[in-house]
This record gives C-alpha cells, sequence and structure tokens, in this order.
C-alpha cells in the first residue's frame, strides 16, 4: 500500500472511527442506563431523557394531559371513575409519574399516596390554569415537574387533576460521566489499533529493510527480502533484492576470478619451475664438465635456449593474459601474403615437432596471391598455442599434426589437425574459455595455464574472424579458424 493511501486511510480512521465509536457508546450506555434506572422513567425511546430530562419528562405529561382533555370532552364524569384513574395512573407509573386528582381542597385519588401527602400542600390553587391549558411547575427542592389541569366535577365542585414526574439528573451526569470513559477508551483503542498498523505496515519492512542491509554489509549477501506489497515498501523491497543480486553476482564474479589468479599463478609457477629445473641442471652440467665434448656442449646450449624459450613462452601468456583483462592486447596490423606467411610459419614449427618425433603435413589450397589482413606476431601466436596444446596431450607414439589452408571464396580457413586423445563431446564448447581444463588434461605433469585457446580466441575474434573446434575421443582434434580476405578497390575511372 501506497504512503499517500495510508496517510489518507489513518486520517479518515482518526476522525470517523471514533465518531462511530462514540455514537455506538452513547446509545449502548443510554439503552442500559434506560433500562437500568427504570424508576427515574428511562423508556424514552427517542433517547430525550438522557440529553434533555426536563423536556422529556414535560412531554410524558404532555400525552396524558391531551388524553384527559379528550376524556373530558366526551364525558367528564370519567374523572370521578377510581378505575379509569387507575389505568391512567398505570400509564405513566412506569414513568417515574403518578397522578394526584383533587376535589375542593381534599385529594380525590393519588397514584401514589405517600408521595402526595408530602407534596398535596404545596400544589397550587384551583384557578391558576383557567385558561385550560395545563400549568407547569417544577419544585427544585423535591425535583418534582408538575402539570395542573383545572376542571369542574359534574356536581360543581371545583377539581384539579395533577401529573407529578420526579426529574432525576442522576442519568444525565452518570451519561457524561460514562461517555468520558468511553471516549478515553475509544482514544485508546484508536490510537493503539493505528500504532499497530502502522508499526505493522511501515516500522517492521523498514526495521527487517534495516536487517537486510546490516547483513550486506557484514558480508551476508543470502539474506533475502520477499513481499507482495505494490506500494513504497515494496519498491523498497524489490530494489534492495536487485542490488543484492548484482552484489551477488559482482562478488561471486570477483570470487570466481581471483580464483582464477590464483589457479594461473599456480600453473605458471609449476610451467617456469620446470624449465628453471632443466636450465639449472644444464647449466651446472656445463659447469661440472659433463659436456666435454662439442657435441654435448652444442645439446646442452640447445636445450638451454629451448627451455629460456618456454620460460620465454609463458612470461608472453601472462602479458596477453593481462592484455585480454584489460582490453589493450598491441596489434600491428599488416598486408600479409597467405603463402609466403604460413611456409614461414611451418618451416619454423617443423624443426621443433621433429625433434619430438612428430610429423608435420602441410597443405597449402589459397592461390598465391591471397592476402589477408593481420598482426603477423599475434597469428604465429595463435598457431603456436594451438599446436603446443597439441603437443602437450599427443598419446600416441607416432604423432601426426596436419596444417591445411583452404579457400573460402571471400575467407580462408586454417585448419590444424593432431591425432591425439581428442575431446569429450561435454568438454568441446568450453575449451575457449579461461582455466577451463577437461578432465583428461587435469594433470599437473602436463603444466599448463589453462588461457592458451582463450588467448587464441581474442587474437581471432580480434581479426574479425571467428574459431571453433571438432573432435573424437581417441582419434584427435581439429581447430579451425577463418580470415577473410584482402581485396584491394579498382578504380574503374
Amino acid at each position: 500500500m501506497k504512503f499517500k493511501t495510508r496517510l489518507l486511510i489513518t486520517f479518515l480512521t482518526i476522525v470517523l472511527l471514533p465518531l462511530a465509536l462514540t455514537a455506538v457508546a452513547y446509545i449502548s450506555i443510554g439503552s442500559y442506563l434506560l433500562n437500568a434506572e427504570r424508576e427515574f422513567g428511562m423508556v424514552n425511546s427517542d433517547y430525550t431523557m438522557l440529553s434533555d430530562p426536563m423536556h422529556g419528562f414535560e412531554q410524558i405529561s404532555e400525552e396524558v394531559f391531551e388524553e384527559v382533555k379528550e376524556q373530558m370532552a366526551l364525558n367528564a364524569g370519567s374523572l370521578e371513575d377510581s378505575g379509569y384513574l387507575e389505568g391512567l395512573n398505570k400509564k405513566i407509573e412506569d414513568k417515574a409519574s403518578y397522578i394526584i386528582v383533587r376535589k375542593g381542597s381534599d385529594i380525590y385519588y393519588a397514584g401514589n399516596d405517600a408521595a402526595a401527602q408530602k407534596i398535596f400542600s404545596r400544589l397550587p390553587r384551583y384557578g391558576y390554569s383557567s385558561d385550560g391549558s395545563g400549568s407547569s411547575y417544577y419544585y427544585d427542592s423535591m425535583s418534582k415537574l408538575v402539570k395542573q389541569l383545572d376542571f369542574n366535577f359534574p356536581d360543581g365542585t371545583e377539581g384539579s387533576i395533577f401529573i407529578v414526574t420526579k426529574v432525576n439528573s442522576l442519568i444525565s451526569k452518570q451519561l457524561l460521566v460514562d461517555m468520558f470513559i468511553a471516549i478515553i477508551v475509544i482514544l485508546v483503542f484508536t490510537s493503539l489499533m493505528l500504532t499497530r498498523w502502522i508499526s505493522m505496515g511501515v516500522f517492521l519492512p523498514v526495521n527487517e529493510l534495516n536487517t537486510a542491509m546490516k547483513n550486506i554489509a557484514g558480508g551476508n549477501l543470502e539474506y533475502m527480502l520477499n513481499t507482495d506489497n505494490k506500494g513504497e515498501i515494496g519498491e523498497l523491497y524489490r530494489n534492495y533484492e536487485d542490488m543484492r543480486l548484482r552484489l551477488k553476482e559482482s562478488t561471486d564474479e570477483k570470487f570466481q576470478h581471483e580464483k582464477q589468479n590464483r589457479e594461473l599463478i599456480s600453473n605458471i609457477s609449476h610451467d617456469l619451475k620446470t624449465p628453471i629445473t632443466a636450465i639449472k641442471g644444464y647449466v651446472e652440467g656445463i659447469m661440472d664438465g659433463v659436456a666435454d665434448t662439442p657435441e654435448k656442449m652444442d645439446k646442452y646450449i640447445k636445450t638451454i635456449y629451448n627451455k629460456a624459450n618456454d620460460m620465454d613462452r609463458l612470461i608472453n601468456e601472462l602479458t596477453i593474459y593481462s592484455g585480454i583483462d584489460n582490453n589493450r592486447i598491441p596489434y600491428h596490423f599488416h598486408r600479409i601474403n597467405v603463402a609466403d606467411y604460413f611456409g614461414d610459419c611451418v618451416e619454423e614449427v617443423g624443426l621443433d615437432l621433429e625433434s619430438k618425433n612428430i610429423e608435420l603435413n602441410y597443405a597449402n589450397l589459397v592461390s598465391p596471391d591471397t592476402v589477408v589482413i593481420a598482426d603477423p606476431e599475434q597469428v604465429k601466436r595463435v598457431i603456436n598455442n594451438i599446436i603446443s596444446n597439441s603437443i602437450k596431450y599427443m598419446d600416441k607414439e607416432k604423432g601426426v599434426i596436419d596444417i591445411r589452408i583452404l579457400d573460402e571464396v571471400d575467407s580462408i580457413r586454417v585448419e590444424i589437425e593432431d591425432n591425439g586423445k581428442g575431446i569429450a563431446a561435454k568438454d568441446l564448447p568450453n575449451i575457449f574459455e579461461r582455466f577451463y581444463r577437461t578432465d583428461a588434461s587435469r594433470n599437473s605433469s602436463k603444466g599448463g595455464s589453462g588461457i592458451g585457446l582463450s588467448i587464441v580466441k581474442k587474437i581471432i575474434e580480434d581479426h574479425g574472424g571467428y574459431i571453433w573446434a571438432t573432435s573424437k575421443e581417441g582419434e584427435g582434434t581439429c581447430l579451425h579458424f577463418v580470415f577473410r580476405k584482402y581485396s584491394e578497390m579498382k578504380d574503374n575511372a
């Protein structure tokens, strides 16, 4: 729920609920008092007794007097009939009222003898209501309201009928006290209800959000907040969840990156240790005089040179890896003749493969004048990385590597295929990911930084080409990559 709607409901509740509850309390308390104090005439259905007791009691006497007037008009002798007077008294006795009929100077009839004796001497004399409308008197000391109507008996004797009503302010005072207490209870109830509602709808969610933020600050990115609320609180919860998920994703990426860096350092350290150990061994052999013939000396020096090249390659991989991370691989593009360039590469690589008892086959099926735009050093790094992988995972006694240059109209496709152990189908889509290693290659003796093919993919894509691999386990693997041909724009003018 939106705060604006919540404030509107709060305002209406503060105004309307106490009013409604006060009205209910007034009716309930009034009903209770009217029924509990019947001796004071509390049976007025319109509740005038509660708001204006004097007026309510006067209405009672008016109703009786109207009936008496009508009866006198019909039959004046009825006022001498004790049965009629008794019935008339019955109508008002439950309203704290009774009738006194005076004939001459004596009491002819009294609905309440004891009460009549106390007030009879103070009743007005005959003639105070000579206009026939009746007169009202209030005796404050006795809390009595007297209504007088004069008439003449059939024998000519002067008579008066009095309706005496006891007016007691107890009900009004009690009502005020009870209503005051009721209003206090209503206000307390309304305050508690609104406080709880606001607490549940605002403060509790804010406290939950505060707890969640403390968890985030403490590094706990698993603390979730879910809500179906559509208002500002719901929006805050959803923003928190978006922030938490992004932070978690960023933290996971950072953790993975740090893990990969540690793995890279471990791999590079392992790979550097091998050539360094070999170099130290051969240098010690030279120093100790083991290389005592020119042939041995030449072999030792070549081996040291090759191991130094391995170290240089590893250091270059680190440099390239740093360039990939920062997107700053240095390129120097030139127009390259495909036949000449790949011919030189194959000749250079062939010498190393021959020493490892690996057969190299080369086929160039593009025209001699085919040209591409490329960085010679980076393309050579691509070829060396792929062949290095092939050598590393060669499991055959007689290894074979085929290099083919194929013509594809607007492009050339280079295929480098080996007869090694191959790659499982489940691993094939992932071999170009950084630090990914197949199960078959997780052997510390093989070494490898795990970034060679990711570097290859990055270089090929930066040249505007693309690369993929095909493989069969036990038969070998083939890497395919494509470069677009270069064609000069001819002037037809």
